[in-house]
């Protein structure tokens, strides 16, 4: 590879992990490229990606971001999943690698904080944030949801309120 592609290669790799607030690194040793592309689709439905890397190159794309401490998890046949979405990479990492051997999960890092596998399995357990806006949304919702049901009832009732007063009255005359 000559080197002007190498520097855009880290420049690019670089900029992923300023960007990003949750990096896994893996292992695919073995995989296929139908594999590979199966993968890739699935971060990208959540708004993640995923890197195959030459290790040398990512050391030095991760110096000076908040991810340097993964700097020796890049060791052997190394991908990086990245997101935003401080769950969502790691979610989609997790399941794959339950469901394909070749994938292993190595570490993991939000901000400057080094994840080892086992916390990164327990990170993908959280709700994503779209799921906590939306659990969020349903508790606002289902009181409003149901106030209809309770005025409609209560306004039922006043009727029958009415009449009982009204007899009240005639049998006290």
């Amino acid at each position: 590879m000559e080197r002007s592609k190498k520097e855009a290669l880290v420049a690019e790799l670089h900029q992923t992990f300023v960007d990003s607030n949750l990096v896994v690194v893996t292992h695919q040793a073995g995989m296929t490229v139908a594999e590979m592309s199966a993968l890739r689709v699935r971060m990208r439905e959540v708004g993640a990606s995923f890197t195959v890397t030459k290790n040398r190159l990512a050391r030095i794309a991760l110096a000076g971001t908040k991810f340097e401490g993964l700097a020796d998890s890049f060791t052997g046949p190394t991908a990086v999943a990245v997101s935003a979405d401080p769950v969502a990479a790691a979610k989609v990492a997790v399941d794959y690698a339950g469901e394909n051997e070749k994938l292993t999960i190595v570490a993991g890092s939000i901000g400057d904080e080094v994840f080892d596998a086992d916390r990164v399995k327990a990170l993908a357990k959280i709700p994503s944030l779209p799921e906590l806006q939306s659990m969020i949304i349903g508790l606002i919702q289902t009181p409003a949801s149901k106030l209809p049901g309770v005025l409609q009832s209560a306004a039922g009732k006043i009727p029958g309120v009415l009449q009982a007063y009204a007899n009240k009255e005639k049998e006290a005359a």
